[in-house]
């Protein structure tokens, strides 16, 4: 058997230990040990592992990942979800289909200092769901605009997902937290546009709410400056040099638990219940890391990386296209896998073969380009069926909502997405130009 069809086989049987629902660490784990012992040989295989996870669990760029964690786990347990809804409400609630792009917009308030999707989408859609259902909405929008909304948690910095991308490929966490700015603001913007033009084409499914005054909106303003603070700290730090991102995450913990105690929130159970949460999330990861990190050497191994570039080399194939076949595959493994999973089975193989091609700009802006569009087309995946984990997370809150309502409501936003992902390839400079203008 050769190389080639040797890591086809194990990415067939890591697909298979999946679909038995076999934990991906595990799944990677098994796949990744046995395809290096039959290229390698056992010895080999106990010799990498009692030297690489010490080596990589010492790096310092993961130590962010619990920090950030933590700091969202408090931040959930604040209770400024209402207050973003609120305060986003007064501003647009009088337009048509306000209710649902104040929604958008706290969501992606939310998710400046939160960095999970599940996370935003579940606070969100508690607060703002009952408040449309109320207001008539129709189901379908009130559904697709939270589903869609909670993405915003890991495209909009800091994202837990493009933190595992920076350790993966060995990028710059900062500089992708700053390339991440712009496209998570034309995120939230084009989303608004789809509302809108959505309650235009069906004024019915997005009445306007009660109007209210200059006044009223710039009060406001007051139950949500501490927000607005702690993003400026914290990621205007990362993007001015202030601080490291751990260093930043360690600030925003500190922020985010004086906030919990200023509003009450933070008793010493709910803060150790953070920290275990946190605790087991951290794990998991980084248990998932570490399967990926064998699997991906189980690949290097074969060669396949190296292959599949002299393929496309030989053959011709624009950059191009080849990014586009790519970013099509993680519109179609969104269908069955989380984001995280999507992650690190694929960036092994792609990532290689990306760089190694010629778009016309340096190779450090390749990776980082290349890193937020796949960041991008794996949130989609949160709202595609036939498992598109947002949707169920809103469907679990109201009964009444029927899957068939909710996946037809996340459409306006599919398409959103798209335009966004054609901008951003067409114009890579969008992606960049903060990149380079702040490092």
């Amino acid at each position: 058997m050769g190389n080639v069809e040797l890591a086809l086989l194990m990415m067939a049987f890591l697909l298979i230990l999946m679909a038995i629902r076999i934990p991906i660490a595990l799944a990677m784990l098994i796949s990744g040990g046995t395809g290096y012992i039959i290229l390698a040989g056992t010895p080999a295989l106990l010799s990498y592992l009692s030297t690489a996870p010490v080596a990589k669990f010492s790096t310092y760029d993961l130590s962010v990942v619990p920090l950030f964690l933590l700091m969202g786990e408090i931040t959930t347990r604040s209770g400024i979800t209402s207050e973003l809804f609120r305060t986003c409400n007064k501003w647009v609630g009088h337009l048509k289909g306000g209710l649902a792009m104040a929604s958008i917009a706290g969501c992606a308030a939310f998710g400046a200092i939160c960095g999970s999707s599940l996370a935003t989408a579940s606070t969100m859609g508690k607060v703002a769901l009952p408040e449309m259902k109320k207001h008539k909405y129709a189901s379908g929008l009130a559904a697709g605009t939270l589903a869609a909304g909670g993405t915003l948690g890991i495209l909009i910095p800091p994202s837990m997902v493009l933190i595992i991308f920076a350790v993966l490929t060995e990028q710059n966490i900062s500089k992708l937290f700053i390339a991440a700015f712009l496209p998570g603001f034309l995120a939230a913007f084009g989303y608004m546009l789809a509302i809108a033009i959505y309650v235009r084409i069906f004024p019915k499914a997005g009445p306007r709410g009660d109007k209210t005054s200059l006044k009223e909106k710039i009060t406001s303003l007051k139950d949500v400056w501490h927000i607005t603070v702690i993003f400026l700290i914290v990621l205007g730090g990362i993007y001015l040099g202030f601080f490291t991102p751990t260093e930043a995450a360690a600030v925003g913990v500190i922020l985010t638990c004086l906030l919990a105690l200023l509003n009450g929130s933070l008793s010493f159970n709910v803060l150790i219940d953070c920290i275990t949460r946190t605790a087991v999330s951290s794990a998991m990861i980084f248990f998932i890391v570490f399967g990926a990190d064998l699997f991906s050497v189980f690949i290097a191994l074969t060669q396949v990386p190296s292959l599949g570039v002299q393929y496309i080399e030989s053959a011709g194939f624009s950059p191009y296209l080849v990014l586009t076949l790519m970013l099509l595959t993680y519109l179609v493994l969104g269908c069955f896998m989380d984001s995280l999973a999507m992650i690190l089975l694929t960036i092994p193989i792609y990532f290689p073969v990306i760089m190694a091609m010629d778009f016309g700009f340096p190779p450090t802006d390749v990776g980082i380009w290349f890193g937020i569009l796949a960041l991008i087309v794996v949130e989609v995946g949160l709202i595609t069926p036939p498992v598109g984990m947002n949707v169920f997370i809103i469907n679990s809150f109201d009964s009444s909502l029927s899957l068939k309502e909710s996946f037809r409501g996340v459409i306006p936003f599919l398409l959103s997405d798209l335009a966004r992902v054609v901008l951003l390839i067409a114009f890579p400079s969008i992606t960049l130009v903060l990149v380079h203008a702040l490092t």
